[in-house]
């Protein structure tokens, strides 16, 4: 090594060129720990270890849990330069994936999506001021969220008049939004009564922490803008993992939406993707069951 790289410290300690660490086993120790090259090594290793390579990062794709915990708070106190991070994250990696594996949960399990927001709820808004618009998300959030808590669901975020929520079962998460669609009858605030349209979507998201991403959040976000007049439209991925006698009982029965002839192609999502307008069974005045149908259905 280069002596001219050596500088006297007070208390016989010494700093070399790179900037690391006291005299004897500890400086060696401080400068292999914050080596370049071992960092880099641990970092290739990682990607050989079960799990999440990444896991620590706030975008890491593991579940939940006691080492994601840890993790999270491992990545925000330890030196993001340093070998000792990449062992402290690499072991609770090991760890997380063991969770898992034992606990028998896929990497990316299926689960039904849900979008939700209100129609008409932006020009409404604009006209009445934020006071009367903060009552009305408060309201939204007391007559909405109960019924999809309720049904086992799991309210991912919440996004001005709208939210998103996961659900294990298919037929569950479509129950909870018909109640949903119920109990908002009920909400009327300076003029305006909710009116909410939802999307739900069914597939194999990434798990992103407490949220979620991927094609399929994407997907059940445009099967909500489908409903454009309030009311509920799924996915056919949806559709066909509810039986026949499932949806009977749930009073609803459902139409395909056409795509329009000349309409432009939806973003994000797969061509042929196939979206139906589910309309509940019972008896409408002509009048209210045309304004109820999306255009195109």
């Amino acid at each position: 090594m280069d002596v001219e790289s050596f500088e006297e410290r007070p208390g016989g300690q010494q700093r070399t060129g790179s900037g690391y660490g006291a005299s004897g086993p500890f400086g060696w120790l401080q400068a292999t720990n914050h080596s370049p090259g071992v960092v880099a090594f641990l970092r290739r290793a990682r990607r050989a270890l079960p799990g999440d390579p990444d896991f620590g990062d706030p975008l890491s794709a593991a579940g939940v849990g006691g080492p994601r915990a840890a993790a999270r708070a491992a990545d925000r106190i330890l030196d993001r330069e340093a070998a000792s991070r990449e062992v402290s994250l690499g072991a609770l990696q090991v760890w997380q994936a063991l969770t898992e594996r034992v606990s028998g949960k896929p990497a990316y399990r299926e689960v039904t999506l849900v979008f939700t927001d209100l129609v008409g709820f932006s020009d409404w808004s604009l006209v009445a001021g934020d006071d009367a618009t903060l009552r009305l998300l408060r309201r939204v959030t007391q007559v909405m969220e109960p019924p999809l808590l309720a049904a086992g669901g799991q309210i991912v975020k919440r996004m001005g008049d709208g939210a998103m929520a996961v659900f294990g079962d298919p037929t569950t998460a479509v129950r909870a939004v018909l109640q949903v669609l119920e109990a908002a009858k009920t909400v009327e605030v300076d003029g305006y009564t909710l009116r909410v349209r939802a999307g739900v979507h069914t597939g194999r998201p990434q798990r992103i922490g407490s949220d979620w991403l991927g094609i399929d959040v994407n997907i059940a976000a445009r099967v909500m803008d489908r409903a454009t007049r309030g009311g509920v439209v799924v996915s056919h991925s949806t559709l066909e993992r509810i039986p026949a006698e499932e949806l009977d009982a749930l009073g609803v029965t459902a139409k395909r939406i056409r795509k329009q002839l000349f309409a432009p192609r939806i973003s994000g999502v797969p061509e042929d993707l196939a979206m139906y307008w589910l309309k509940i069974r019972r008896d409408l005045p002509a009048a209210d069951a045309e304004e109820a149908s999306p255009p195109g259905a």
